[in-house]
């Protein structure tokens, strides 16, 4: 089990790697498209947009759904939310680090208390 999810999140990542791919996903975010719909953006053939399309698929971030001779194809989060939960953690390392630089820094610009003469003497 642990040997799949680690293959799956891999993909994911590997297609999360990619602009075009990013940008296929977002568009897929505000509903489902033609293949033609996902590659008219981009200055790329029906089959380099397959090609991109198949790697999201193989990732498990599309479903592809043959309706006559048209392939449509829609999100499917799952995976998305699985790479996010993993990324969390990581969000929570940087935040708590981030954080403890802050208080540093804030100290360091803070005006120092003034010393009374009597105290050094």
């Amino acid at each position: 089990m642990v040997e799949l999810e680690t293959l799956q999140m891999s993909s994911v990542f590997h297609a999360l790697g990619d602009a075009t791919r990013r940008r296929m996903l977002r568009e897929l975010a505000s509903g489902e498209r033609t293949v033609g719909q996902l590659a008219e953006p981009f200055a790329i053939s029906l089959a380099a947009a397959s090609k991109h399309i198949k790697v999201l698929e193989n990732a498990g971030l599309i479903r592809r759904e043959v309706r006559g001779r048209t392939h449509l194809c829609r999100l499917d989060p799952g995976p998305l939310a699985s790479a996010h939960q993993w990324l969390s953690f990581y969000e929570r390392f940087w935040t708590d680090r981030l954080d403890v630089l802050e208080r540093l820094l804030r100290k360091e610009d803070a005006p120092e208390s003034p010393t009374h003469k009597g105290d050094d003497q």
